[in-house]
């Protein structure tokens, strides 16, 4: 069941108002159709004095507007692309800027960043800010080569192919071809034998392109491992964890989650399928038994139309704060939104932040599920902290580290659950949706800890071959596993089910940051349950720090800690628990 929104609590969402910014380096108009158009800015701020503080702030203040400019035009291109992934000319005018742009981008960079670190008044940038900001100046002239430039083009070109591969797939079903995500709808469906056909539909359709999709992934890994052994690390691994700032955890902690999650939770996670399989009258599920209702209902129905998911997510977002349901708000005034599922859609969902503008992106593939409805909320908490940052001086203090930024969005969708019955009129349902809501939190961290580990093995062995790398999937899907799935018949299905994950192919190593999130998010909710105000208001000046302080510092300030420990995950477990006893 879905609810018609009232129209006129949307009008009554004041048009924010933004202070659109000027450049002030480079002209207003200005078309970037290959390097040479952007060289000349590159050059002045190679050759210009920084030896005063004065003429420094002006000098990160005009590099950091030409980064903007720069992002978000490959931005645009990106977004453009994976909207429709069929159109060649977008693919053309994305491939054009990583093949051609970026790679003559990066050696201006590191000379920037060398330049920056010898500037004498380097020392009198005071304040927490800049000690995080040149931190990672720091790491990035220590990883740079000039070797990697092109092979970091190459990876960045190869990566697309899995959006290309994935948003190409599409099954024929009672007469008409449809996108996967729109498929995994009917997986959900009450009628067991239509829910079996689908996922046997599935699992052909992507047999077709394990091999693609395995040849692609060898491609990518050895060029990555090359790429870390020009920057003298002995694996990608340790090359993404410096590259990617991890400078407040190291490996040896992911390792302790790893252990911590598969001790913790996955006893849980096997309970709440037992009692699954007993109310299904089963000994083990089959693999298309594991999204369905188990008392038989139909699947939720949240919404009918991508347009009536948004603007009931802007009332709900006003009622949690009334800025929350602006920036929605503007982002549809500005058509900075792509929500519902299409043919040639890549998969996925995403919020890309557009650093000039200040206002980001939500692509998603909408098709009227609860899932969609939460991808919605996680989306928007995104966009709430790239509103809440817009304003810093800087670039580089928007440039959001993973767990900082997931926390945003892992934060909203459980702060939003007490405004869930906007989109469900009944108790009856509105309790299914947070009890689906909440054990799916806990469902998700072997999966995360599943895809983390997988990552950390096959890189630490990049000689591995196929089959060796289908063994480390498999005793991983053990380890993390319960054993109440019954996978007979679909072998092959099983040892590819790594392939369907984005993140393997276009981010490695970005996945991890979600289960830390995703603790940090149950501290932040378990504060909103006891003081909503105080919760909220901390969570808003969190996210306003942008990156201008440490992790453990901007978790301190949203009200939380930065801990993933047994002893942390068992009170958050034990809260939990008695939400869901709740909804019983």
């Amino acid at each position: 069941m879905f609810i018609i929104f009232n129209p006129i609590e949307t009008n009554r969402i004041k048009d924010m108002d933004l202070q659109i910014t000027e450049r002030h380096f480079l002209p207003e108009q200005l078309s970037i159709q290959s390097f040479s158009d952007i060289e000349p800015f590159f050059k002045e701020l190679t050759n210009r004095d920084i030896t005063s503080l004065e003429n420094l702030k002006k000098w990160l203040s005009d590099r950091s507007e030409l980064d903007a400019v720069l992002e978000e035009n490959m931005a645009w291109r990106y977004i453009r692309f994976s909207i429709n992934t069929t159109d060649e000319e977008l693919a053309k005018s994305y491939q054009l800027f990583v093949t051609e742009i970026q790679p003559h981008i990066a050696p201006y960079e590191d000379l920037l960043n060398k330049k920056l670190l010898a500037s004498p008044a380097r020392k009198e940038l005071l304040g927490e800010e800049y000690k995080i900001y040149l931190r990672s100046i720091e790491t990035s002239v220590k990883l740079f080569r000039e070797e990697n430039i092109e092979l970091q083009s190459k990876i960045s070109e190869k990566s697309q192919e899995f959006g290309s591969i994935s948003g190409a797939q599409s099954i024929e079903f009672e007469g008409q071809q449809i996108t996967m995500q729109k498929a995994a709808t009917f997986l959900k469906d009450p009628d067991r034998e239509k829910r079996e056909k689908v996922f046997r539909l599935m699992a052909d359709r992507r047999l077709q392109d394990t091999q693609k999709l395995d040849q692609l992934f060898s491609d990518l890994l050895k060029m990555r491992h090359q790429t870390a052994l020009n920057a003298d690390f002995e694996n990608f691994r340790d090359y993404m964890f410096e590259a990617m700032g991890r400078f407040d955890y190291t490996k040896e902690d992911c390792f302790n989650f790893h252990s911590t999650i598969a001790s913790e939770i996955v006893p849980l996670v096997k309970a709440f399928q037992q009692e699954q399989c007993e109310k299904m009258g089963l000994e083990k599920m089959r693999p298309w038994d594991t999204d369905v209702d188990p008392e038989g209902r139909k699947p939720l129905k949240p919404f009918e139309s991508g347009e009536e998911m948004l603007h009931g997510t802007i009332n709900m977002f006003a009622s949690i704060d009334p800025f929350f349901g602006e920036c929605l708000h503007k982002m549809d005034k500005m058509g900075h939104l792509d929500l519902e599922s299409k043919p040639g859609k890549s998969p996925g969902g995403y919020n890309y932040p557009l650093y000039e503008t200040g206002v980001p992106f939500i692509f998603m593939n909408a098709v009227g599920t609860h899932r969609d409805l939460v991808t919605m909320v996680h989306e928007g908490g995104h966009a709430v902290h790239s509103f809440l940052s817009r304003d810093l001086p800087l670039t580089g203090f928007k440039s959001l580290p993973s767990e900082v930024a997931e926390l945003a969005s892992m934060s909203m969708e459980l702060i939003s659950m007490d405004q869930w019955h906007r989109f469900y009129a009944s108790e009856e349902e509105l309790k299914r949706a947070k009890k689906e809501q909440l054990q799916t939190v806990l469902q998700i961290l072997p999966w995360i800890a599943t895809i983390d580990e997988f990552q950390h093995r096959l890189y630490e062995n990049p000689e591995h071959t196929e089959e060796q790398r289908t063994e480390i999937w498999l005793t991983l899907l053990d380890k993390y596993g319960t054993g109440m799935v019954d996978w007979s018949g679909f072998k092959a299905t099983r040892e590819k089910s790594w392939q369907r994950q984005l993140h393997l192919f276009e981010v490695p190593f970005y996945y991890i940051e979600y289960g830390i999130a995703q603790l940090g998010a149950l501290g932040v909710w378990m504060n909103y349950k006891k003081e909503p105000i105080k919760a909220v208001e901390q969570y808003k000046s969190a996210l306003a720090l942008g990156y201008t302080r440490s992790i453990p510092a901007i978790y301190t300030t949203a009200g939380i800690r930065f801990d993933f420990s047994k002893e942390n995950l068992r009170e958050l477990v034990t809260f939990v628990k008695k939400e869901l006893e709740k909804l019983q």
